[in-house]
């Protein structure tokens, strides 16, 4: 694993100026404050079709599909895009979005926080479980779908939220992926 480098947000709280987050050599880091970074997707992109027969319209959907996400990531406080690709025939691969959901957007308290959640979680139908964990960088909530891992660790002083977010919609988020992705954000710890 690699740590990476200090994210060059604005600095997270008065507590920490930054957070630091061990993630495998594999996984390629985009950085979403920078104006290159959809230079950076589309060279990940190609890298993984490159010397495969990956059908150019799986291609422009897998570049697509990963734009607007960093997009909409971006739209909603996201600095870093992690990427993997486990699959061989070039389809969509695991990620990890780090992003800061400032105060005010979410409950300060974890649990009301995943009581929200869940009651939000309920009306959509969805198949998640949701809770409260301490990880060494303090509590976090933590929401896991068949596909999806999500934790909001509380910022030092409970001034908002960082959020982690996996997605492995090809393996899925259970067993090893799930384990590998608990294991790299139980390695986040803030800069002060």
């Amino acid at each position: 694993m690699s740590e990476s480098s200090e994210s060059g947000a604005v600095p997270v709280t008065a507590g920490a100026r930054d957070y630091r987050l061990l993630v495998p050599r594999e996984w390629f880091r985009i950085d979403l404050t920078q104006h290159r970074w959809r230079r950076q997707l589309k060279t990940f992109v190609e890298k993984q079709a490159d010397g495969r027969q990956v059908p150019a319209e799986l291609t422009r959907n897998v570049w697509a599909t990963l734009r607007n996400t960093a997009e909409a990531g971006r739209a909603r406080g996201a600095m870093e895009f992690y990427l993997l690709t486990l699959s061989r025939n070039g389809g969509l691969p695991a990620s990890l979005l780090v992003s800061l959901m400032p105060p005010g957007e979410r409950l300060a308290d974890p649990e009301a926080f995943a009581a929200w959640i869940e009651v939000r979680e309920g009306e959509d139908g969805a198949r998640r479980e949701v809770g409260v964990v301490d990880l060494p960088a303090g509590r976090a909530v933590r929401v896991v779908g068949p596909t999806s891992l999500d934790l909001h660790v509380v910022l030092p002083g409970g001034t908002g939220y960082l959020t982690l977010s996996f997605s492995a919609p090809v393996v899925g988020m259970s067993g090893p992926m799930l384990r590998l992705c608990e294991a790299i954000a139980g390695s986040l710890h803030w800069v002060v």
